[in-house]
């Protein structure tokens, strides 16, 4: 890794399954080892245009491509296919750097497609003297009406028979700037008739001022990425060129491209890119959300892009155990984001420190505790990790409730308060509610309980049991904070829905992405570190805002999957899309998950909130 890249979150460990689990690609670089293909060495690269934040499915080929290298005792390197200069910016190169330091990656060589401008170009000078180039002076929607279609062939330019020479002159002089943009063209010379559209004389360089975040204004010619991307990999001496799914049509043009100047020829393999139910992938789109003001930045916490799922309290190991999970296919399919949740769930629970919280505070008043009194609890930090050990939390006679902890009718199956009905207090005690108090609108503003000393601890000496447990929080001790209930961006599972009628995508967003609670939690978080993650206990887990003053907490994740009441988009019409033929089905997971209270349960019906829904909407 380069002096200059940030620390990584932890390091990614080796995959120790890897000999038991062959994917088709392991099993093509097997065989290419039988076979002797590259005896010398092993490289794989991971080349992000630097145009905009890495998302999720970048997240899955990062962890592809270090995961090979790790595994073959290769290397894998950093290079940015910097070379649209009109959408590029450091901005989006330093935080790639950080998302992979972040995944736990230690990239070889920091490299740039700008590294190779002056090699990249005397390839190109070297295809024009095979006669197998050539400048094109044609305008863009010219060169795209000749082309041709599926069932027709294309038709060659008026240009293509330009001598060597001629093509020499003009090629220089593009570079030189002596003309303006969009004058000419260097196209390659393969097929015009070919049934494969990359064939179809493809362009190689574009005349395009622009300044450039490396090389300034040296440059007025860039090269196109299917030219640039074969050359970069051969000059690496990258042995496997990892590319998704779209690129497979684009193979012959990268083989023909190096077969052509007898340079060392990578092997190209495409793999199926990750799609989420709920989620867009398209960098273009999340750029407009950005620009649109529809999220705060890259980094907001509904974002999928690896910084925005940093900020709501994902952890790099969570990733990568979600990218081994859903593994690497040949087909596209999308998996639902159910199964990821699952997943983030499942690390949490082993890592992140129990503490209360009221979301939806109700005061409940203790009127046989001693006024100004206080007592201190144990309560366990973490029962998946003994090490993590115990805490004191403060109790008194008013504590803070969730609001939907309290009924004043209930049937038999609710366990939690209910005028008569005794309830335990998580860590505390027992108590029996006797009474409430109501405002003049009707609503209830507290609730009157009586508690038995003697079950402090939250066990009774004459053996008698509750069925229902609450969490509390002391209003004498609760700290302020504000947490943000953050639900899928977008309503639909696919945000592209409605694409036949000409609906916009972005009346698929969803109106409730993120709801507000002002809450009441307990002392100790109030010394909690920028990104330090939490379970609520029996409602989420969080993270302390890393961009926020004050106490801030985003929400991460539920500790159910819950069935989740179906949301109209914005634009309105809406409905879920299906799984049609063609791809393997979704991976859905659901289950009873793991940290959830064996007693009492949570606000809705023993279960978490859903997402995106406060504990009164449950």
């Amino acid at each position: 890794m380069s002096d200059d890249a940030p620390p990584a979150g932890d390091t990614a460990p080796a995959d120790d399954s890897a000999s038991t689990r062959r994917d088709f690609i392991r099993t093509a670089i097997d065989e290419d080892a039988t076979q002797g293909r590259f005896p010398d060495h092993f490289a794989t690269r991971f080349p992000p245009e630097p145009n905009g934040y890495l998302h999720i499915g970048h997240a899955k080929s990062i962890c592809l491509n270090f995961g090979l290298a790790q595994e073959y005792g290769g290397t894998c390197n950093l290079r940015f296919d910097d070379t649209n200069p009109v959408k590029e910016d450091t901005e989006y190169v330093d935080s790639i750097r950080e998302d992979v330091a972040w995944l736990g990656f230690e990239w070889s060589q920091e490299l740039y497609a700008s590294d190779y401008f002056e090699q990249i170009y005397q390839a190109a000078e070297a295809l024009i003297e095979k006669g197998l180039a050539y400048v094109d002076s044609q305008s863009a929607e010219e060169i795209r009406e000749t082309r041709g279609t599926l069932t027709t062939p294309g038709t060659n330019s008026p240009h293509r028979e330009r001598s060597v020479e001629e093509n020499l002159k003009l090629f220089r002089g593009m570079r030189a700037g002596e003309f303006e943009d969009g004058a000419h063209v260097l196209r390659a010379k393969i097929d015009m008739a070919s049934p494969n559209f990359n064939l179809r004389d493809p362009a190689l360089y574009r005349i395009r001022r622009a300044h450039h975040h490396r090389t300034g204004d040296a440059w007025c010619i860039y090269p196109m990425y299917d030219w640039a991307h074969g050359i970069s990999d051969s000059i690496e001496k990258i042995t496997y060129s990892i590319c998704t799914l779209e690129f497979e049509n684009h193979r012959p043009l990268y083989d023909w491209f190096l077969e052509t100047l007898g340079m060392f020829h990578p092997q190209q393999i495409e793999f199926a890119r990750l799609n989420l139910t709920h989620t867009m992938m398209s960098k273009r789109r999340l750029k407009a959300l950005v620009d649109e003001g529809v999220v705060e930045g890259w980094d907001d916490p509904r974002m999928p892009t690896i910084a925005g799922i940093r900020r709501r309290g994902v952890t790099p190991a969570a990733i990568r155990a979600f990218c081994k999970r859903i593994g690497v296919a040949k087909y596209n399919s999308t998996v639902d984001v159910m199964l990821f949740q699952h997943v983030i769930r499942d690390d949490l629970n082993k890592t992140a420190t129990r503490v209360l919280a009221v979301l939806d505070p109700i005061k409940l008043v203790i009127t046989n505790f001693p006024e100004g009194e206080e007592e201190w609890f144990e309560a366990v930090n973490n029962p998946e990790d003994e090490s993590a050990g115990t805490r004191q939390i403060p109790f008194s006679r008013e504590l803070w409730i969730e609001r939907e902890d309290f009924r004043e009718e209930a049937n038999k199956k609710f366990r939690r308060l209910t005028p008569g009905k005794e309830v335990r207090l998580r860590y505390a005690c027992f108590v029996t509610c006797t009474d409430f108090v109501k405002d003049d609108a009707g609503k209830v503003t507290e609730v009157h309980c009586t508690w038995d000393p003697e079950s402090r601890g939250g066990k009774s000496p004459d053996g008698r049991k509750v069925k229902g447990t609450i969490h509390w929080v002391s209003a004498k001790h609760a700290q302020d904070a504000e947490v943000r209930l953050y639900d899928h961006l977008f309503s639909t599972e696919n945000p592209d829905e409605g694409k036949a009628e000409d609906r916009d995508w972005r009346a698929n967003l969803n109106p409730e992405s993120l709801k507000i609670a002002q809450a009441k939690v307990e002392p100790s978080l109030a010394e909690a570190e920028p990104g330090a993650r939490f379970q609520f206990e029996r409602l989420c887990y969080v993270c302390r805002d890393s961009k926020s003053e004050g106490l801030v907490f985003n929400r991460t994740v539920g500790l159910r999957d819950v069935a989740k009441k179906k949301v109209e988009p914005a634009g309105g019409g809406g409905g879920q899309r299906k799984n049609k033929g063609g791809g393997k089905k979704r991976e859905r997971k659901r289950g009873k998950g793991k940290g959830a209270p064996p007693e009492g349960g949570a606000p809705a019906k023993d279960g978490a909130p859903a997402e995106g829904a406060p504990p009164s909407e449950a």
